[in-house]
């Protein structure tokens, strides 16, 4: 049994070993007997059923449908095809260089590469989305736990061939170009995430692609092209990974250089530059009544259906009055309470504000769980404070309102360095697909699982989750 336990301890070492070693995921490495790595390792992947494995493969298509259609409803609002409303909300907050950028007529059609929904199983297995990101972190950590994994014999769910392997291919698609000079930009604000994105561009050059990371700093423009200036070692960019956000341009150096390449048609940037895309906001339009004809229109009857039952119903918290015979829409009913103004929501009970409020998307507050304020997990008071702050902030960061949903309950074992045993926790899962567009399709690379204890109300990393990639169990 001693050699057993020796073992299992030895393979949960050796995975942990090719994790990033610094930054968002803390200092990796064994003390004695101690794991350092700032989260539980489970003994095996997190396991889920063919039938969930099914919607996880299919989803990716029709949230890809989902971005063409957002992206041709704002702009088809900007130039009076559709109502003038809806682009005037989305670019809410935004600077005039950033709308400017987002509406580049040469950029029209460019569409993020990268597309990861942040799931929730519900009790009745249906996939529930919290949020929707086109500029993720995780990739280099499910590519390391991934190949941790596998050389352990696991068969997982996703590109066969690895994470960053799929990543690659689509990166190079999304360019249109054989040997493309790749730099991936991570800024201050995404600090933390700087040595899981180093594994990234590491992992590229082994599969040859060729690929760095930079500091904008170390950006340049010389002789029309944009460059990286490292140590007086000049290097050309053709593709630029942006990993950062936009509402931080005015804190990023040399970002100036990268959108006047970008408008020369010098550097290919991917996500592009399009704040009306990173927006909660789109999800509240999505259930708007008077858009229902379009979305079946852009996206089809079956995607339609799909997306209906996983996108949340979702409100903008607007604070316009509303006339006496108006009402929100679509309807808000909670606890079998109509909610005709946002007003009504000041004093409801605790069991009927089971919502959440969070920021749509420009802000700093809107990655991390920052920003957020669930109903039914604070008093009162700090409720309709909160909710009095989000509507006194709409002309310039968005806030929206959800129904507060719960993943299903499910016991995950993770390895625990200090005793050398396997311990049971009964847990709430977020389940995170990082879906790839090659060759016009949604292809999915992985799924990254993050086993937070049961009590959590927001499940996010943290000490206490487990997180792993997902493999398909036999029904």
């Amino acid at each position: 049994m001693k050699s057993e336990v020796s073992k299992l301890s030895q393979r949960m070492e050796a995975m942990i070993a090719g994790l990033p070693e610094s930054g968002l995921f803390g200092e990796v490495g064994m003390g004695v007997g101690v794991s350092k790595v700032p989260f539980r390792v489970s003994p095996q992947p997190i396991e889920i059923s063919c039938d969930v494995a099914d919607k996880f493969r299919s989803l990716g298509n029709h949230l890809l449908r989902f971005y063409k259609a957002s992206n041709r409803l704002y702009l088809d609002s900007v130039r009076g095809h559709q109502p003038g409303w809806i682009s005037e909300l989305l670019d809410r907050g935004k600077s005039d260089s950033v709308r400017e950028l987002g509406r580049l007529n040469r950029t029209k059609s460019n569409l993020p590469f990268v597309i990861r929904p942040d799931l929730m199983l519900t009790e009745s297995d249906n996939l529930v989305a919290t949020e929707l990101d086109s500029v993720p972190g995780g990739i280099g950590l499910l590519d390391a736990l991934s190949s941790g994994y596998k050389s352990m014999g696991y068969s997982l769910l996703g590109a066969a061939d690895g994470v960053v392997e799929a990543f690659g291919r689509a990166l190079i698609d999304d360019c249109r170009l054989d040997v493309p000079s790749v730099a991936i930009v991570v800024s201050d604000e995404s600090e933390s995430y700087r040595s899981e994105m180093q594994l990234v561009s590491s992992r590229l050059e082994k599969i040859g692609v060729s690929a760095r990371l930079v500091h904008p700093r170390d950006l340049d423009y010389q002789l029309g092209d944009l460059v990286t200036n490292t140590n007086g070692e000049v290097q050309r960019i053709d593709v630029l990974y942006r990993f950062f956000e936009l509402h931080d341009l005015k804190n990023i150096p040399n970002v100036d250089f990268v959108f006047h390449a970008m408008r020369h048609r010098r550097v290919h940037v991917s996500p592009p530059p399009k704040a009306q895309l990173e927006e909660k906001l789109l999800l509240a339009l999505f259930h708007h009544p008077e858009l229902t004809d379009y979305w079946v229109h852009e996206i089809g009857d079956q995607s339609h259906s799909v997306l209906s039952n996983i996108i949340p119903r979702t409100w903008v918290l607007d604070p316009t009055e509303l006339p006496p015979f108006a009402a929100i829409s679509p309807p808000l009913i909670t606890a079998g309470k109509s909610i005709r103004r946002w007003s009504d929501l000041s004093n409801i009970t605790q069991k009927q504000r089971r919502m959440v409020i969070k920021p749509s998307g420009f802000s700093e507050l809107s990655w991390g769980a920052r920003g957020v304020t669930i109903g039914h997990d604070v008093n009162q008071d700090v409720w309709a404070s909160s909710l009095q702050e989000a509507l006194q902030a709409f002309s310039t960061t968005p806030y929206v309102l959800q129904p507060y949903e719960q993943s299903r309950r499910l016991a995950v074992e993770y390895f625990d360095f200090d005793s050398n045993e396997v311990k049971v926790f009964d847990s709430r899962i977020r389940y995170s697909p990082y879906y790839f567009v090659e060759d016009g399709e949604a292809k999915l690379a992985g799924v990254l699982a993050t086993a937070c204890p049961a009590s959590s109300k927001i499940l996010h990393g943290m000490s206490t989750a487990v997180m792993s990639p997902v493999m398909v169990g036999n029904d």
